[in-house]
């Protein structure tokens, strides 16, 4: 089924094509040790599945974040002024967007831009019905890849970049650096970036998130072979292999992998691939953050903290971030 947007909505194509999945795709394969690029993980059930472990007791980021930006969305607000362009990396479902928006004065558009083609209509479908001066400019894209910014009717006197879930987290340091400088051009002078972050914490609580009693996340993880086996033509066989996440404290991050549970051979496109019993795949990072490393990241890309608020428990940070 062809998702499309609403015929109100000027949406910006720049979906990754076959080629581009098929040559990371083998290009992880081929490397040693094994992998995948979590990017592709958001497929139409990829999407739906993330959204599934949202709502999962074990993980308390997005419940944690959500109420984290309602709390300070006023003071976000005023740090920003007026007549932003909002441009948000990875949508998804738009709830935490929603939060902002409606606490922005005046907000002139906003451009998601997601992998996922059915996440990013749905969610600008929702927010057009609900924010209908607010001009919507969707991208279909990869936010880590260099995106145009489309051009909103209104002149804006800020781009604000948005990046919350703590998706930076999922990127290696030197990935994060590219993608800050990318932020950073993207923004502008004047511009800003409100960033969500993970905080280290109990390393407990942590792998719990990434290993939810329903399964829910193994079944995320694994999709990601059902998309190659539908997508690439690659003959993955489901029942021989497994999810694994767990916490590396030297590392201060999630590590997750798809494990090879029997030797065996997988095919893509004609290309074979032996797997040894045991043999893992790396398919996730996912970096805790503290003050002074994240304060550090930034400054590597030209950026610095200007505002910051935590949770009540200080689990979960947002930063507002501004040119150096």
């Amino acid at each position: 089924m062809t998702v499309t947007a609403p015929e109100t909505v000027e949406l910006t194509d720049l979906h990754p094509s076959r080629d581009d999945l098929l040559g990371d795709v083998l290009a992880g394969l081929s490397a040693s040790p094994k992998r995948l690029p979590s990017k592709y993980f958001y497929d139409r059930r990829g999407s739906e599945l993330f959204e599934e472990i949202t709502r999962q007791p074990e993980y308390y980021l997005t419940r944690t974040e959500l109420a984290l930006i309602e709390d300070c969305a006023p003071r976000v607000a005023a740090a920003v002024g007026p007549r932003a362009h909002v441009v948000e990396y990875g949508s998804g479902s738009g709830r935490k967007t929603r939060l902002l928006l409606d606490a922005l004065e005046d907000p002139v558009a906003y451009t998601p831009v997601e992998i996922s083609r059915s996440a990013l209509v749905g969610s600008v479908q929702r927010l057009d019905e609900e924010f209908g001066p607010v001009q919507m400019l969707p991208v279909l894209g990869d936010f880590t890849q260099r995106i145009p910014l489309p051009e909103p009717g209104r002149e804006a006197r800020r781009v604000l970049v948005f990046f919350p879930g703590s998706t930076l987290g999922n990127l290696t340091e030197a990935e994060s650096v590219r993608l800050l400088k990318a932020m950073r051009e993207t923004m502008g002078d004047k511009g800003a970036a409100l960033i969500g972050i993970d905080l280290q914490k109990s390393p407990a609580l942590i792998e719990a998130a990434y290993n939810d009693a329903a399964g829910v996340t193994a079944a995320f993880t694994l999709n990601l072979l059902v998309r190659l086996n539908r997508e690439l033509g690659a003959d993955f066989d489901l029942d021989g292999f497994r999810h694994r996440a767990v916490y590396v404290p030297e590392a201060g991050r999630i590590e997750t992998f798809i494990d090879s549970l029997r030797a065996q051979t997988v095919t893509v496109q004609g290309r074979a691939f032996a797997f040894a019993a045991g043999e893992a795949m790396q398919v996730e990072y996912s970096h805790k953050y503290t003050d002074e490393g994240f304060a550090a990241l930034a400054a590597r890309a030209g950026l610095r903290v200007a505002q910051g608020w935590n949770d009540p428990r200080d689990w979960f940070g947002l930063r507002l971030l501004q040119p150096a």
